[in-house]
């Protein structure tokens, strides 16, 4: 299946704080793209230094559609509606 992105928004400190939590407990390698920037998901400073007044991509790195249904699952609160 591939790589999988999704549109996520993170509006506030509350709300990266709980996305960077999930994100961690993931083995696979996950990445969030902001325009030309893609930081590790699992560093929070990477998190704070991205413009987040827009919109962001999230990218889950793995073949498995089980680990990648858990993972939209798990930051379904966060997905862009």
């Amino acid at each position: 299946m591939g790589n999988v992105r999704q549109l996520i928004n993170l509006n506030n400190v509350d709300d990266i704080k709980k996305f960077n939590k999930i994100v961690t407990s993931f083995d696979e390698e996950i990445d969030v793209i902001s325009g030309r920037f893609v930081v590790d998901a699992k560093s929070i400073m990477g998190l704070f230094a991205l413009d987040l007044s827009r919109p962001v991509e999230t990218e889950i790195l793995s073949d498995s559609e089980e680990v990648q249904g858990k993972f939209k699952e798990a930051i379904s609160d966060f997905l862009l509606k």
